[in-house]
């Protein structure tokens, strides 16, 4: 059977601030896949005939390098033994043993982990999980207070990145921020915010950038059919010759777990379908 046709989007290295590639004309970084319309969308991309999707998720990324970065012990712990991190982090953060916390409260500290890689505020955490700014702000300080490592660096990265101008990635890569020296106090917080998320969103993106460069290589090398189609922030998709598909997974999450040593080990999750929703 004929194919349709193919869409080729315009993939771009220096347009994102944090170093993510980013996606144009069209953006196939930016198609939902929690609503209706998202999901019919991803059911429109099919491989080729005998071809099938592999879909390969770097799993908490983000959390793994701020475990590594700020080598906070408890967050390392989990991490290194496979636990739930955010189940971790309610038990510390409300004070209840691990095997009693619940969905609501996971929930919960799942936003207040994420929220931390990127510097929330408690009016925007109190937004997210519907709770008062003054419960939100006790959430934030037990969180800092329970996962001291965490405190620190977020400390340090800012004054650091004062005296120098800039923050970097683990990889030497540098963002400056003068908008910390800004006389106005809103911009001087958005640097704050850049200050700390830089060296975590942005080593994230060198991380996915090397991955590609690896998977494409391994392909390469194997003189294999199956071919790397489209990377969306820490995701990458391959369309696989159905005889290839084990070979590739292989070299998938062998290559993408391999690409640097951290203090925790990086996850990658594997899936696979004959059109993208069916990947995802």
């Amino acid at each position: 059977m004929k194919l349709l046709g193919r869409i080729h989007s315009s993939l771009h290295q220096t347009v994102t601030t944090t170093g993510r590639i980013s996606s144009t004309e069209p953006n196939l970084q930016n198609i939902p896949t929690r609503i209706e319309l998202g999901k019919k969308l991803r059911k429109a991309f099919k491989p080729e005939n005998g071809f099938v999707y592999i879909d390969a998720d770097y799993s908490q990324i983000e959390l793994r390098i701020l475990a590594h970065i700020s080598e906070d012990i408890d967050m390392i712990k989990a991490f290194n033994n496979d636990e739930d991190i955010h189940a971790q982090a309610a038990s510390k953060v409300f004070g209840i043993p691990l095997n009693e916390v619940t969905e609501e409260e996971r929930f919960k500290a799942k936003a207040v982990n994420f929220g931390i890689v990127y510097g929330i505020s408690d009016y925007g955490l109190s937004e997210q999980i519907k709770v008062p700014k003054k419960v939100a702000k006790q959430y934030i300080e037990d969180y800092l207070d329970k996962y001291s490592g965490i405190k620190n660096f977020m400390h340090e990265v800012v004054e650091t990145a004062k005296k120098d101008g800039y923050v970097q990635t683990l990889y030497n890569r540098r963002r400056y921020v003068p908008e910390l020296n800004s006389n106005n106090y809103v911009v001087r917080q958005f640097g704050h915010r850049v200050a700390m998320n830089t060296p975590i969103q942005g080593t994230a993106a060198d991380i996915i950038k090397i991955a590609m460069i690896n998977v494409h290589r391994r392909l390469k090398e194997e003189k294999l059919k199956s071919k790397l189609i489209l990377q969306v922030h820490d995701e990458l998709l391959i369309e696989a010759e159905e005889s290839e598909k084990e070979l590739v997974k292989n070299i998938l999450k062998n290559e993408m777990e391999s690409v640097i040593k951290l203090k925790v080990p990086l996850k990658a999750d594997l899936s696979e379908g004959h059109t993208w929703y069916e990947a995802k």
